[in-house]
């Protein structure tokens, strides 16, 4: 099937045909099939690089009316959003920013890219253009599944459906076992394949050898014998040059920042851009590569990385790319993460050192994948990664049009550990995407935004509304009432919900103002949100973040005007759930408590009063990171001072931005003077 053969206007067909689109791959000619390009709902299950922007393109150009294509990552939202725009005539908007913007001025794009937590501030915010929408991309479905994000996109997707019933729905996502439930749910046809444009083989590393899922093998020449030599990162580096000495690029997998940022160091020392320029200039390399001096196009890198920035981990990053190796992690700054993904699609990179987010995100295919850490730290001890996040990374083997092939590989300690991982991640079947909407957090956040935004005034009602969520399909007598009338009970007990003649009492306090003993009576009475509740919902925060506002904002009405600070307006809003934790070395422990001390008139929780005292101590640390922040600090002095990443500081500054402008919403609610909310944000 050719794209000529599509019901698409001329435009469209020499966009894509300009752009080396002509025939379709497989998958895509069954999507078109099954109805995409018919306003049909479909689930695609396909590997990594087959083709499903194009699928979602179909989609959204085919429809007839304004699209929304919806993904989980800011960065992938980016590069989605400038393909779209691309597209001849073609307004495309995003909007993945400020989670309490009712985002009324997207209501004019043909195409609009959004985060599924912009999708629900939205609808919570009423924002009209939900209504009117012809379709609804929504890629990484697998996401369902998520503990964090999962519920939300759950709860989204069902709502944009029982709003607008005639919508498409095209559901994108990588292979998983159960595809079929997704698409029951949407009453969608399945496409499912595992077709690759590019030959993908998977094998493991272990004694000096790579084994092969398609019967093949590679020597991984390591010294074992000297007992300083780190075999598995050996093998990893080995695993890289070999792919550069080949003509290709390489992703590297490890379980943390500093595991990704030491393998960079020691692939600085192979020097890979020399390598890939001794390769290009004696004629052995991809006759298709762009970079005609690998050794000056790192260099240029480097120069770019510097000029985003001059912390100690951009110097560092500059380091290793002026060698044409660089490392990717959440502690980078978006400009320097961004510039990093850019230069290796440019191929001006020879391999990216990262954790295992970078599987999950934009498009960075490489020649050889390795990965070199399947397992990671939790907080309380070390897991295994799940089946579906490693197959992810090993899908970004293969580039399709410029590698002949891609190549995943696991390193393994021993032959043991080879036969662990073979069994474990090789030839076993992604995990089963179930439904994470019953978590008791979830479901009171997204209990109280159905009644606070009017879709539903009961119990019985909620349950109604959430007949259509993923989780009800999979579930013949769904046994959410008794959880959702917890869920109406503590809502209540916390004054976000009252009956429907008492919400008017709810508006003032935090506890208590159904004024009973919090029990929801009749399932079918009618309940509504209070002005509390309302407001919490309409700022995008989590029940528990807008207790404890309250609970602060109750402090500061019995404190002197002298002690009411940027700094308490910090602590109020760093020691909530919605604000991102900053790790608490014990070398730095004595420090923060020794602050809190100091500063302890100017905080509204006390020492002897915090339930989780070393949670409360993290956060004091973030709210003195902002509070000096705002008072004039530089990013490199709070990286050096508090062992921090450019990017943990972009992240809590943004965070607190729309916590205090959402406090500054609470404290009109519920009567309490705190200007210092205002203050700090305009600061920030």
């Amino acid at each position: 099937m050719h794209v000529a053969d599509l019901p698409l206007a001329p435009e469209y067909v020499d966009h894509f045909e300009g752009a080396g689109i002509e025939e379709l791959y497989p998958p895509q000619v069954a999507a078109v099939e099954a109805g995409v390009c018919d306003g049909d709902n479909v689930v695609a299950a396909v590997p990594t690089a087959s083709g499903k922007t194009f699928v979602a393109e179909l989609a959204l150009l085919t429809a007839g009316g304004p699209g929304l294509y919806v993904c989980p990552l800011r960065a992938l939202a980016r590069e989605k959003y400038e393909e779209f725009d691309a597209l001849p005539g073609v307004d495309a908007g995003i909007s993945t920013g400020d989670y309490d913007s009712a985002a009324s001025d997207l209501a004019e794009n043909d195409v609009i890219v959004a985060t599924s937590e912009k999708v629900d501030s939205a609808i919570r915010n009423g924002a009209e253009w939900v209504d009117d929408l012809a379709c609804v991309v929504v890629d990484e479905v697998h996401l369902l599944g998520s503990p964090g994000r999962g519920p939300t996109l759950e709860v989204t997707l069902a709502t944009l459906r029982r709003r607008t019933p005639d919508v498409q729905v095209v559901a994108l996502s990588a292979t998983i076992d159960n595809p079929e439930d997704i698409a029951a749910w949407l009453d969608a046809e399945l496409v499912e394949s595992t077709w690759r444009p590019v030959d993908l083989r998977t094998g493991v590393c272990a004694d000096g050898e790579v084994r092969f899922d398609d019967g093949t093998d590679l020597s991984v020449p390591v010294d074992a014998g000297d007992p300083a030599t780190d075999a598995d990162t050996e093998a990893t580096v080995d695993l890289v040059r070999g792919a550069i000495e080949d003509g290709g690029q390489a992703l590297a997998f490890v379980s943390s920042r500093r595991e990704a940022e030491a393998l960079a160091d020691r692939l600085t020392e192979e020097r890979l851009a020399a390598v890939a320029a001794g390769r290009d200039r004696g004629g052995d390399g991809d006759p298709d590569a762009p970079v005609a001096d690998p050794e000056r196009a790192a260099a240029e890198v480097a120069e770019e990385l510097r000029g985003a920035g001059t912390t100690g981990t951009g110097e560092r990053l500059a380091e290793s790319a002026a060698w044409g190796v660089a490392f990717h992690h959440a502690g980078l700054s978006s400009d320097h993460r961004a510039l990093v993904e850019r230069a290796f699609r440019e191929r001006r990179l020879a391999v990216i050192c990262a954790t295992p987010t970078l599987a999950a995100g934009v498009n960075v295919p490489a020649r050889r994948v390795v990965v070199r850490d399947q397992r990671r730290y939790t907080g309380e001890g070390t897991e295994w990664l799940p089946v579906l996040e490693v197959h992810q990374m090993c899908g970004r083997a293969g580039r399709p049009h410029l590698d002949p092939y891609g190549e995943a590989v696991l390193v393994a300690d021993d032959a043991d550990g080879r036969e662990e991982l073979w069994n474990r991640y090789v030839t076993a079947d992604p995990e089963r995407v179930e439904s994470k909407l019953r978590d008791p957090a979830a479901l009171r956040t997204h209990t109280l935004a159905l009644v606070a935004t009017g879709l539903a005034g009961s119990q019985v009602a909620v349950l109604d509304a959430l007949s259509g969520t993923f989780y009800a399909s999979r579930t013949a007598n769904p046994d959410l009432g008794g959880a959702v009338g917890d869920a109406i009970a503590s809502l209540i007990d916390d004054g976000m919900l009252a009956a429907a003649e008492a919400a008017e009492a709810g508006s003032g306090t935090a506890k208590g103002s159904a004024g009973g003993d919090g029990g929801t009576g009749d399932a079918g009475s009618g309940i509504e949100a209070t002005d509390l509740g309302a407001q919490v919902s309409r700022q995008y925060l989590t029940p528990e973040t807008g207790v404890r506002i309250v609970e602060g904002l109750e402090a500061v009405a019995g404190m002197t005007d002298e002690d009411v600070t940027e700094l308490t307006a910090f602590e109020i809003v760093c020691d909530t759930p919605d604000m991102v934790d900053t790790y608490l070395g014990n070398a730095e422990r004595a420090e923060i408590y020794q602050f809190a001390r100091d500063r302890s008139a100017e905080l509204t929780t006390g020492m002897a009063e915090a339930t989780d005292f070393e949670a409360w101590l993290e956060s004091v640390k973030t709210a003195r990171i902002l509070t000096e922040w705002v008072d004039g600090a530089s990013v490199e002095e709070l990286v050096e001072a508090y062992r921090i990443g450019p990017g943990d500081l972009e992240s809590r500054i943004e965070r607190a931005e729309w916590l205090l402008g959402a406090a500054d919403a609470l404290a009109d609610v519920v009567g309490v003077n705190m200007p210092a909310f205002a203050s700090a944000r305009a600061k920030l």
